[in-house]
C-alpha cells in the first residue's frame, strides 16, 4: 500500500447501523443529570465501551476495605490462568492466616484446604483469613503477594491505587478510587468469566458454617451478578456491583456510604439511571468496499480493527455518522489486517470516536497491463 503525493482521503459518509436517511431536523433529546447519590464518591461505567456515564469524586483516594479482595482475586485468577497454581492445590493454613481478624471463613491453623474452597470463602464470605492463606500460598508471603497486586494495578491503569495487604484490613497507605475499582472490575469480568461466576453465589458453607453474600442486590435484583461489599470505620460502607440488562453491562462503585442499606439503595439508583438513559452498541460489524489499485480486484472490504463499543443516549445511534478516512490510495499488494486509515464516528456534530481501519481482505498484485492502466488512472485522477 502506498500513498499518492497529495494523500487524498476517500470519505464515505453514511448513517451508523441504519440504512435509511435522517431528516435534516433531528429531534431534540435531553439526558437528565445523575440522581443525587449519598456517598463520598461513586462511579457508573459501561463495561464494554469503558465510558464513564456518571461520577463524583471518582479520583478521590479512599480506604478500600474489603474491595481490596477484588484485586486479590484478580491476582489469583491470573496465576491460575498461567497454570502456576490450580483449583485443586492443597493449602496449609498458617498461624498468621488463622489469627487474621475481621470477617472470617473460620479456617483452622494447620488444616489443609483446597484452593477453590478458600477462593469461595474469600469471595462469597469475605474471609480475611482465607485472603491471607491464599496470598501466602501464591507468593510465599503476604508481603510478596502485595507486590503482584500493585504491579497488576499499574498495568491496568489504576493510577490512584496502592495495596498493602490482601484482605483490606485498615492501613494508612492502602487506598484506591471509585474509578480504579470500576477499571479493575471490568478487567476481571472480561478476562476471567469462568471465575467471575463465583461473585454471583449467594452463600457458601465451610466448616459447617453457612454465610450469605453481603451483596444484598444479588437477592433483590436478578440482573446483578457481582461483585463485592466492604466496610471499615475508615472506609465507610462500600459496594462494587455489576449488572446485565437490555443488552448492556454496567459497573457501579459506591464508596463511603452511611449504612449497608444506603450503599444498596444508591447503587440501584445508579443502575436504573444508566440502563434507562443510555445504550451500548458494537461497531465490530461495520465494513465497506473501497477502491484498490494495481490489484486483481477492483475493491476490498475495510472495517474496524478490534472489538469496539460505543455508549450514547438511548435511541440516538440512528443519528450517528461515520467517515472513512483512508491514509491514501490503496495500492496492491495489501494483506488482510493492514491498517489503511481511520473510522471517525460523530454524534451531535462532535467526534466521539476515531478507530483504526484495517483491510478485511487480501489484495494480490495484478498483471502488467492492470498495473499500467492503474498507474495512468492515478496520474490523471
Amino acid at each position: 500500500m502506498k500513498s499518492n503525493a497529495l494523500l487524498k482521503s476517500l470519505q464515505l459518509i453514511f448513517l451508523f447501523l441504519f440504512a435509511f436517511n435522517v431528516h435534516a431536523d433531528e429531534p431534540r433529546f435531553y439526558i437528565p443529570d445523575a440522581p443525587p447519590i449519598d456517598a463520598s464518591s461513586y462511579a457508573l461505567m459501561d463495561h464494554n465501551s469503558k465510558s464513564m456515564l456518571a461520577a463524583n469524586n471518582e479520583n478521590q483516594r479512599r480506604s478500600p476495605a474489603s474491595l481490596t479482595k477484588i484485586m486479590t482475586s484478580y491476582v489469583i485468577f491470573k496465576r491460575l490462568k498461567e497454570e502456576f497454581i490450580t483449583l485443586d492445590d492443597e493449602v496449609k493454613i498458617s498461624e498468621k492466616a488463622w489469627r487474621t481478624g475481621g470477617s472470617r471463613s473460620f479456617i483452622e491453623v494447620g488444616k489443609i484446604i483446597r484452593l477453590e474452597d478458600l477462593l469461595k470463602g474469600m469471595i462469597i464470605q469475605s474471609g480475611n483469613d482465607a485472603s491471607v492463606a491464599l496470598a501466602e500460598h501464591v507468593a510465599g508471603s503476604e508481603g510478596t503477594f502485595v507486590l503482584f497486586m500493585n504491579d497488576y494495578a499499574q498495568q491496568l491503569g489504576m493510577t490512584n491505587s496502592r495495596f498493602e495487604n490482601s484482605s483490606g484490613l485498615p492501613h494508612e497507605e492502602q487506598y484506591t478510587t471509585a474509578k480504579d475499582m470500576a477499571i479493575l472490575s471490568s478487567a476481571m469480568i472480561e478476562e476471567f468469566p469462568e471465575f467471575y461466576k463465583w461473585y454471583s453465589e449467594k452463600e457458601f458453607t465451610y466448616n459447617n458454617i453457612t454465610q450469605t453474600n453481603r451483596n444484598k442486590l444479588l437477592f433483590t435484583d436478578s440482573t446483578v451478578d457481582g461483585l463485592k461489599t466492604g466496610w471499615t470505620q475508615m472506609a465507610g460502607y462500600c459496594l462494587v456491583t455489576s449488572a446485565n440488562r437490555v443488552g448492556m453491562r454496567l459497573i457501579t462503585v459506591v464508596m463511603g456510604s452511611a449504612s449497608p442499606a444506603a450503599r444498596t439503595i444508591e447503587t440501584e439508583k445508579l443502575l436504573d439511571y444508566g440502563f434507562r438513559f443510555f445504550e451500548t452498541q458494537s461497531v465490530n460489524d461495520i465494513s465497506h468496499q473501497v477502491p484498490v489499485y494495481k490489484s486483481k480486484k477492483a475493491n476490498i472490504k475495510v472495517g474496524v480493527a478490534e472489538s469496539s463499543y460505543l455508549t450514547l443516549p438511548r435511541n440516538q445511534f440512528k443519528y450517528t455518522t461515520q467517515t472513512i478516512n483512508l491514509s491514501g490510495d490503496l495500492i496492491a499488494p495489501i494483506t488482510k489486517g493492514d491498517e489503511v486509515g481511520t473510522l471517525a464516528i460523530s454524534f451531535n456534530n462532535k467526534n466521539i470516536a476515531t478507530l483504526p481501519l484495517v483491510a478485511l481482505d487480501n489484495a494480490i498484485e495484478g498483471g502488467f497491463l492492470t498495473k499500467m492502466v492503474d498507474t495512468v488512472k492515478l496520474l490523471f485522477r
